[in-house]
């Protein structure tokens, strides 16, 4: 390995710690047995763990937000790969202006969108609701579907569809029989990023929920803001692990390079 190589490494391996210390701190502390954060922890224990499991406020949020993140997911695949479709497939005037148009909220910081949701829904009555919060999300997670299944639908073979037409099959039956199949890692891949899009979603849902409506990442918020003991990162350790399990089913089934369209 050369000098370059070396520094390379080097840098790489700099990166890699500092996005991982902080993991491993907060995995440290969920095991912690102090009243409060204490980092190296006194000593180790599984309590926290344990008071989680009789913490209804926060079992409450988890439960809501799995509800809001499994909607969303449905309506984000149900909205969003039509459009991804007819995006690739279709032949029009204004498609590259609409495919700006459908990702431009990905360009849009968070805090500018929760605000613009929040001023547009309070009228409506959709503050503080599911309806409303489910709607929030959604601004976020559709843009995401239309791209990766762009992306997916590009990469497919057009000689296997037009094969599929040539023997007599209509159009709405090669997208279902043929297209949607060969590109069902994408599907997978979107449902997953979708459902931990809208889990993980903070800023949004800190200004469309309220008393009556609240997610687990601004349950979470709350909890920290009067209280300064690891409940929470016992929270999180949890969390990290049900997202790892999610990568590795999707990696199981199907491929990440190969559901992202790599």
């Amino acid at each position: 390995m050369n000098g370059a190589g070396r520094v390379l490494s080097s840098l790489a391996a700099i990166v890699y710690v500092l996005i991982l210390a902080p993991i491993a701190i907060v995995v440290a502390l969920a095991f912690s047995a102090d009243n409060f954060i204490l980092f190296p922890p006194s000593g180790y224990s599984l309590r926290w763990f344990n008071q989680l499991a009789h913490n209804t406020p926060l079992l409450n949020a988890l439960w809501l937000s799995v509800q809001i993140a499994c909607v969303v997911t449905l309506l984000s695949l149900a909205l969003g790969v039509p459009a991804a479709l007819a995006l690739n497939k279709g032949q029009f005037r204004w498609r590259g202006a609409l495919t700006n148009f459908f990702l431009a909220p990905l360009l849009l910081p968070t805090l500018i969108t929760g605000l613009a949701l929040l001023l547009f829904f309070t009228p409506l009555r959709l503050t503080a609701t599911l309806p409303g919060l489910v709607l929030g999300h959604m601004t976020v997670t559709v843009p995401f579907v239309i791209r990766m299944m762009t992306t997916a639908f590009a990469t497919l073979p057009d000689d296997i569809e037009a094969a599929a037409a040539t023997l007599g099959a209509k159009p709405w039956r090669v997208v279902w029989r043929v297209t949607l199949p060969l590109a069902t890692p994408g599907l997978i891949a979107c449902a997953c990023l979708s459902f931990l899009l809208s889990f993980d979603e903070t800023v949004i849902s800190l200004f469309l929920s309220g008393p009556r409506a609240a997610t687990l990442p601004v349950e979470m918020v709350r909890y920290v803001e009067g209280r300064t003991d690891p409940l929470v990162a016992a929270l999180s350790v949890l969390l990290i692990v049900a997202t790892l399990i999610v990568v590795v089913i999707v990696e199981r089934l199907v491929g990440v390079a190969r559901a992202v369209g790599k």
